[in-house]
Order: C-alpha cells, then sequence, then structure tokens
C-alpha cells in the first residue's frame, strides 16, 4: 500500500511543491492557549481494539483524555469496514475498499481536526480525501515499517522510506516519540516532526502485586509482539541464570516455543494478569533494535522492575542516564548488571512520565480547522 501511495499523485500538491508552513519546533508543549472543549477530532487508525500494543494503548489513552476535557472523539478503525488478515499476522485486520464509506463518514462528521495515526490502509484513504477537500490533517510515525519490511521480506529501506516520506509531507504535523527518532526522520527528509511523548498508568502497573507465575530466579521477562523484528533470538538465545518469561503473541510464537522449550511463554496479558506477570520479573528485557519508543519499558518501570537493552531509540530515551536501566550491545551482560538497580529508583523515573503531557501535546499539534 505504501509503495503503491509512492507511485502515484496526490490530487493536490504534497508539501514541497508549493508553499509550506515553516516547521514546529520539537520542543512544542501544547497549544499557547487551552482549546475551547466541544471540539470535534476524528482519528483514523488501522491500529485498534482487540490489537494488543502500544499504538492501540496510545491512542485510547489519548481519546479518553479528549473525552474528558469535553470534546467529541470519532475513532475510524478496521472493525467498521470490511477486512482481511494482514499478510503474515492474521491476528491483524486490514480494512479493504473502505475508501467511500470513510469518506462519507468523515464528510458526516465534519471534524475539527483529522488525525491520522497509522500509514496503513484506512490511513491512506483519509489521507486523499483530505487532500482532495483541502482539510488540514496531522500524523504520527509509531513504527519503523521500513525496517520491519527489510527483516520480512529484504525490501530495500530507501523504497519503503520514500512511501513513508510521501504519505507525511502533506501533514501539518508529523508527531514522534522520540528526539532519535526525530532525528533519524530528519536527516531522511521528514519535515514538520514534533514532539509528542508518552505516559503510563502508575494506578494500574505499580509494584507489590502478586506475581502470575512462580520460576526459578532470577527471572528475566520479555513483553511485546512475537515477531522476527522483535529480535527475541538475541534475548532467548543467551545464558542466563534463572528463568526466562515471555508474554505476547504473534507470528513466530509457535515457532518460537517449538525452538526454545525451556521458556515460559505465556502469551498475550492485559490488565491486572499484565500487572501480576511484571510482578514475576526481576528484569525486563528488550532485545529490539527497532523501539521507536517502547511502553512496556515505562509499565515495567512503574512495577519496579529495572530494564536490560540494546541501544534503540526508545530505550535511550526512556532510560538514558538515569539508573533505571543499561542499555549496552551485550545484552547479557546488561541484564546481569540491571539485576542489581533498586526498584525505588525505577518507580520514581516511570512517574515522570505522564499521560496528560502526552495529551496536552497532542492537542496542541492538532490542525484545527
Amino acid at each position: 500500500m505504501l509503495l503503491a501511495l509512492a507511485a502515484h499523485p496526490d490530487p493536490l500538491p504534497a508539501c514541497g511543491e508549493g508553499e509550506r508552513p515553516g516547521p514546529q519546533g520539537w520542543e512544542g508543549e501544547g497549544p499557547a492557549a487551552p482549546i475551547a472543549a466541544g471540539k470535534r477530532v476524528a482519528i483514523v487508525t488501522d491500529a485498534w481494539h482487540p490489537q494488543v500494543n502500544g499504538v492501540v494503548r496510545t491512542l485510547s489513552a489519548v481519546c479518553e483524555g479528549l473525552a474528558e476535557v469535553g470534546h467529541d472523539v470519532a475513532v475510524f478503525e478496521p472493525d467498521r469496514y470490511r477486512t482481511i488478515p494482514c499478510p503474515g499476522y492474521s491476528t491483524i485486520r486490514l480494512a479493504i475498499g473502505a475508501g467511500p464509506a470513510l469518506g462519507r463518514q468523515l464528510a458526516e462528521f465534519a471534524p475539527q481536526a483529522v488525525h491520522l495515526a497509522t500509514e496503513g490502509p484506512l490511513g491512506i484513504a483519509a489521507r486523499a480525501f483530505c487532500l482532495t477537500r483541502d482539510w488540514p490533517f496531522t500524523t504520527a510515525y509509531h513504527t519503523r515499517f521500513p525496517e520491519y519490511l527489510h527483516a520480512r521480506c529484504a525490501l530495500p529501506l530507501a523504497w519503503s522510506y520514500a512511501a513513508l516520506r510521501r504519505f507525511h509531507a502533506p501533514s501539518k504535523s508529523v508527531m514522534v516519540a522520540t528526539e532519535t527518532v526525530r532525528r533519524e526522520l530528519a536527516a531522511r527528509g521528514f519535515d514538520h516532526l514534533v514532539a509528542w511523548t508518552r505516559g503510563v498508568d502508575t494506578g494500574l502497573f505499580r509494584p507489590g502485586c502478586a506475581p502470575a507465575v512462580d520460576l526459578p530466579r532470577p527471572v528475566f521477562l520479555y513483553i511485546g509482539r512475537v515477531a522476527v523484528e522483535k529480535n527475541l533470538p538475541a534475548f532467548l538465545d543467551l545464558d542466563l541464570p534463572g528463568s526466562k518469561l515471555v508474554v505476547g503473541d504473534g507470528p513466530s510464537l509457535a515457532a518460537m516455543r517449538r525452538r526454545y522449550p525451556r521458556v515460559h511463554f505465556a502469551g498475550a496479558q492485559s490488565g491486572e494478569a499484565l500487572v501480576r506477570h511484571y510482578a514475576a520479573a526481576d528484569v525486563m528485557v528488550m532485545p529490539s533494535r527497532t523501539e521507536t519508543f517502547g511502553l512496556v519499558l515505562l509499565e515495567a518501570l512503574a512495577c519496579g522492575v529495572p530494564v536490560a537493552a540494546f541501544p534503540a531509540a526508545g530505550p535511550i530515551e526512556v532510560i538514558g542516564d538515569s539508573g533505571v536501566g543499561i542499555i549496552d550491545d551485550d545484552l547479557r551482560r546488561a541484564a546481569c548488571a540491571a539485576l542489581d538497580i533498586p526498584r525505588e529508583r525505577c518507580l520514581a523515573h516511570a512517574r515522570r512520565f505522564s499521560w496528560q503531557v502526552s495529551i496536552d501535546q497532542f492537542i496542541g499539534h492538532l490542525a484545527w480547522m
């Protein structure tokens, strides 16, 4: 879909082909003045419930925050349209042929702001509709699709980044979670990049819960998709003491279970059950080198669990030099060293990340009509 987008002209000139607003500063803290309540906000996303991932959790928190201050939020997501399984990831449904219906629904809703959360079929269809109507819109860069496609089918990075660059070019603000990602995208020719941080629900994610499983200590935990792009063997192949616990679902789960019979695979978990799996761990290990943020890092820290990770964008920004995790190209060394990190330090760091700040930034970046 993205490659098709790159090959076809827009109904209106993309940014860069005419007059364009100047790029917004990275340090955007939200609106200069409060946005009056009662605005209609359309969010178009190819990622929504029942998917369990950071994009869905982020959008859910934002929708709740918008509604709490009186805005009327409409989410245009795959379940509203005919869908097919995503190739290679059957649990994710992709909307097909949704353009006409989506256009009618957007017109009927008459939004005062439109946000395209994903670059999938719905995002592409909504982008085309907005351009034909001369509606401004914002976008977000959540996922390193170029790296994922390269890992799955060796698609050249330059091709998919060209498609993504074209998708985001007309956006008034391209929201990204970290400064590292902003620099990388800017170097690839993306414009209008603005800060949109993430938060954690410290009421839900907290220490002191009964562990979901009783495994030999220490317990090294991974939470996330079980898929090739998450680089799980880099963790599961490590010679570590104690036990390894994997929480999550994905296209590689069956193969991983066969390959690593001594690893405890708990499947997908959510809510209190997920918190209890964090409670069973001594260290959270993130083997992915493609994380744009990694909400699971904040969730682990809020539960008092230190982190071991490769030096990817997400861990670099979330952990940094805070002392709540170890970032190292030697993941075994990082995992073992993280065992000595005090849990109280992790809790204090997690409390610095507020969903309210994230929601305020999101509102401030919207292109109001």
